[in-house]
């Protein structure tokens, strides 16, 4: 892991790390209920846009130059009753 919740005026990436062969830029969504839908919906295209920006950002900031950049999602369903469910969406987008 090479940054936890980095924040920049922008936004937010909740997490952001390295698999050895390219950066992995990681977003968390957890919902306790389905009333929103499933929580790895609510990465929308706008969405999607603001995470490219940010880690854009995150490049300059960190001096990153050219890498292979894959971008994930971590969908968290938190139910009322039972245990949390995590699913793995690796290249989500």
């Amino acid at each position: 892991m090479l940054s936890r919740n980095w924040r920049c005026r922008e936004g937010e990436l909740d997490i952001v790390a390295t698999d050895r062969s390219m950066l992995v830029v990681c977003e968390v969504k957890t919902r306790s209920g389905r009333r929103f839908g499933e929580p790895a919906e609510a990465v929308t295209e706008d969405k999607q846009a603001r995470i490219r920006r940010i880690t854009s950002r995150w490049l300059s900031e960190f001096q990153v130059s050219w890498c292979p950049i894959r971008f994930d999602v971590l969908s968290v369903d938190c139910p009322p009753v039972g245990e949390p469910t995590i699913r793995h969406i690796p290249g989500a987008f």
